[in-house]
């Protein structure tokens, strides 16, 4: 699909109706209560998982500490102890914004087949898949596994510099979380339309070109999942309205209906 070229009044109107998309897939699993039971369990699964991570680093975050100041092991009080003070604040700091990062890829990959029922009910309600294709469940598996494992190492390769540069001064605190979040949401926006693409047998880099197509629309929508899933427990409990947003967005990105709805119930 070519990119389209809109002014940025266009672009602006595009990023609020994409970051939109995540209201109205909350509708959606809202209206149907088991819909939003069957989005809930593999992200509370991997809530508990990624807590039990943070936990157990919370435990060790000294010796961690000490472990990457060596260089100060000689050093008198009281400036060991505010390095390595630091040192653990951003270790902690590190591991969370790994966790938002990863989280949504890990919740995909362990609840596959229930994030695929939801994207699936959404989509029958507006229109159904017309180029559906029959993908066996081991190669769906398995490309959603790959595709898991390359969207987290990308991941970690942006959350690393992108955490150290936000000890600059200034920029820092001003510059660098716009960036993130414009990183983080246009991942977690690839991310999350994976089921949809995976039903018409598209790959990642298939996904990537439409999203591209209408970008400011992909950033609303990720940018606003991004924002929801900082928040305490967002991430688990807007996990199901996430995935129905995003079955809508792959709609309008591969120019299908996203605005009529059915009256058939969910």
């Amino acid at each position: 699909m070519a990119k389209s070229q809109l002014g940025p009044g266009g672009a602006l109107r595009e990023f609020f109706t994409g970051a939109g998309l995540l209201g109205r897939g909350l509708g959606l699993v809202l209206r149907n209560p088991r819909l939003l039971g069957l989005g809930l369990l593999p992200a509370l699964l991997a809530g508990l998982l990624y807590a039990a991570a943070l936990v157990t680093l919370a435990v060790f975050v000294d010796d961690l500490a000490g472990a990457v100041t060596w260089f100060a092991d000689d050093w008198s009080s009281p400036w060991r102890g505010v390095v390595r003070f630091v040192a653990g604040a951003a270790l902690l700091g590190l591991g969370g914004l790994l966790g938002v990062l990863t989280f949504t890829a890990v919740t995909l990959l362990i609840g596959d087949p229930f994030y695929e029922k939801i994207s699936g009910v959404v989509e029958s309600r507006y229109g159904g898949v017309p180029d559906e294709a029959e993908v066996p469940l081991l190669r769906s598996l398995g490309r959603s596994l790959r595709d898991s494992l390359r969207l987290i190492g990308l991941s970690i390769l942006f959350a690393i510099p992108l955490f150290l540069a936000g000890f600059l001064p200034v920029v820092g605190q001003t510059v660098v979380p716009v960036v993130g979040a414009a990183i983080g949401g246009w991942l977690l926006a690839v991310e999350l339309t994976g089921v949809p693409f995976q039903r018409r047998d598209k790959r990642l880099r298939d996904r990537r070109q439409a999203l591209a197509g209408r970008r400011p629309l992909a950033l609303g929508f990720g940018v606003a999942v991004f924002l929801c899933f900082l928040i305490p427990l967002g991430a688990v409990l807007l996990m199901p309205a996430a995935v129905a947003g995003a079955a809508l967005l792959s709609r309008k990105v591969l120019g299908l209906p996203a605005e009529i709805v059915t009256t058939s119930p969910l």
